[in-house]
């Protein structure tokens, strides 16, 4: 049994210009306490043809956590306009919010987010180039939550990388619910930050 719980996650600055911070405020349970930090990663799928484009905005470090409810705003920036192809740069992609206890992930939140241009006549005829400075960024609501079963402590997976997928709310169609897939991608990042926590 998972010993942390995802209770909700509201998105902050929704929409937003392109070059606005991502904001979301969330709210876990701690049904026992874990002597290790949680940390959480936000990651911004470039294209959905290769993984190559993800970006990791931020990865936040949280702990030790005490039993009970918590909250806090998990902030990142957007993503380098540079590292995403032309091709992708107007319409939907995604981003994933996942946490992990010991460098093994057991949630994701993954969000639907379409990029647009604020201008009619630039949504009718786009630049060859991007001008993302003139683009609007919006985080589609009813996201998928993915779950996998992790070892918290002297506990004995039932089998290896086994994985249990909840899904909360079916993200537009399925042309579009593709994004998601393929299953889990293994994310590095060598640079995290604390973050102060709130209990509720």
């Amino acid at each position: 049994m998972a010993k942390v719980h995802i209770v909700d996650v509201k998105v902050l600055n929704n929409p937003c210009p392109f070059f606005s911070p991502f904001q979301f405020e969330i709210v876990f349970e701690c049904i026992d306490e874990i002597p290790e930090d949680l940390e959480w990663k936000l990651t911004y799928v470039g294209s959905a043809e290769s993984a190559a484009h993800d970006q990791i905005l931020d990865t936040v470090v949280v702990g030790p956590v005490p039993v009970g409810k918590h909250k806090f705003v998990f902030q990142a920036d957007q993503p380098d306009p540079e590292k995403i192809p032309v091709a992708d740069a107007i319409g939907v992609t995604a981003v994933l919010l996942t946490c992990s206890y010991k460098e093994h992930e057991f949630v994701r939140v993954g969000y639907f987010v379409n990029n647009d241009y604020i201008d009619p006549e630039l949504k009718d005829n786009p630049p060859p180039v991007p001008q993302f400075d003139k683009m609007t960024r919006n985080i589609l609501e009813e996201p998928r939550v993915t779950r996998f079963k992790i070892d918290w402590g002297g506990e004995v997976l039932e089998a290896a990388n086994a994985e249990e997928m909840e899904t909360q709310a079916e993200m537009q169609d399925n042309a579009e619910s593709s994004l998601m897939e393929p299953p889990l991608k293994s994310y590095i990042h060598s640079e995290s930050s604390h973050s102060t926590m709130e209990v509720v």
